[in-house]
């Protein structure tokens, strides 16, 4: 349970910036920016969008020790500035990240400095006013922006993983502020996310990954899937970037106009990345990054990124106009943490 969950009854002067002034003091505003001072009528309005009772444990972090319930996540949500209907997007999140293989510890300590990103599919980004349109990984957008946000939050307020102490971080990643994807259904030619993952058409899904830097793939002059692809594949078999681990591709329509008019499916698309993101090895050994161990789980002559293209998630997203995608690298070297998926709303 949060501190912050803990004092939310606490009566502070009847002043607006005197509570915000409060936050601080409470070191709530764990992340650096104000935060909307959590009143008792905003977190019931959070609570009332799930039939569960309050103090329901949703996600547990095993070196703290400390466990997120409802109410954790309603008070760090009303902080974050996120609206009632927002909240089944962050308890999924939160349920999904507590799976064993996302590695929720190692994800907020390591020197890597994730990003943890919520990727949204399905009926609820319309619902709740999702940008998944132009800047779609940007800011702008309250939905998108706050569901980010009280993730992070919940990692620091609840997880007490403070940068400097228990968050080992190198440097970070502006991502750490906040990360919340949503897919674009209406200009996605292939089967959405949420249907890809086995959920029905009316539920919706939220794929959480443990992701590093976001790398912008411009290609304005390729009209043809391997010259798009083949500027991506660059960046995923990168010598920065290549390693064991998953990879979440954001294309832009554009792109994926140029990819769907030659016929190619996603898997087609997954293959052509996989196959293409590679490094020779004695290029591996030039810069010291080989790994025997690692090398022997793929026995391939050259390194690809992942372990094959089921490694990589591929979604559509972003404005109509403009030949540029993104790919986002794995936090850990190998496979320190895997994706995980969770449907939004299902108890």
């Amino acid at each position: 349970m949060s501190g912050a969950e803990h004092r939310a009854n606490h009566e502070v002067k009847d002043d607006l910036l005197s509570a915000i002034d409060y936050c601080y003091e409470q070191g709530w505003a764990a992340d650096g920016l104000p935060v909307v001072p959590p009143e008792q009528g905003r977190v019931e309005a959070m609570l009332a969008t799930d039939p569960r009772d309050a103090q329901t444990v949703i996600a547990h972090h095993r070196a703290t020790g400390n466990d997120c319930t409802l109410a954790s996540a309603a008070v760090n949500a009303v902080m974050a500035g996120c609206l009632p209907e927002y909240f089944p997007v962050l308890v999924a999140a939160l349920e999904a990240m507590n799976k064993p293989d996302f590695n929720f510890h190692g994800s907020t300590a390591s020197t890597g400095g994730s990003s943890h990103i919520a990727i949204v599919s399905g009926p609820i980004v319309e619902a709740i006013g999702m940008n998944s349109a132009g800047n779609c990984i940007g800011q702008g957008n309250r939905a998108n922006a706050t569901i980010g946000r009280a993730i992070r939050l919940v990692i620091m307020n609840v997880f007490e993983m403070i940068p400097g102490i228990s968050d080992q971080s190198t440097q970070g990643t502006p991502g750490k502020y906040s990360a919340c994807i949503a897919e674009r259904q209406d200009a996605n030619p292939w089967e959405p996310l949420h249907r890809e993952l086995g959920y029905d058409e009316n539920t919706s899904s939220v794929t959480v990954y443990a992701g590093a830097g976001f790398v912008n793939c411009e290609n304005h002059g390729g009209n043809t899937p391997e010259a798009v692809l083949g500027s991506i594949a660059d960046a995923m078999g990168s010598l920065a970037c290549i390693s064991l681990g998953q990879s979440v591709v954001v294309l832009s329509p554009e792109h994926v106009g140029i990819i769907r008019a030659k016929g190619w499916s996603k898997a087609d698309v997954k293959q052509f990345l996989f196959e293409n993101a590679k490094q020779p090895l004695d290029e591996l050994r030039r810069v010291a990054k080989y790994r025997e161990v690692e090398h022997n789980k793929q026995g391939r002559p050259q390194f690809h990124r992942g372990l094959g293209p089921e490694d990589i998630l591929v979604m559509v997203a972003g404005g109509l106009a403009g030949g540029h995608s993104t790919f986002i690298s794995s936090w850990s070297r190998g496979r320190g943490s895997i994706m995980q998926s969770q449907p939004i709303g299902g108890h």
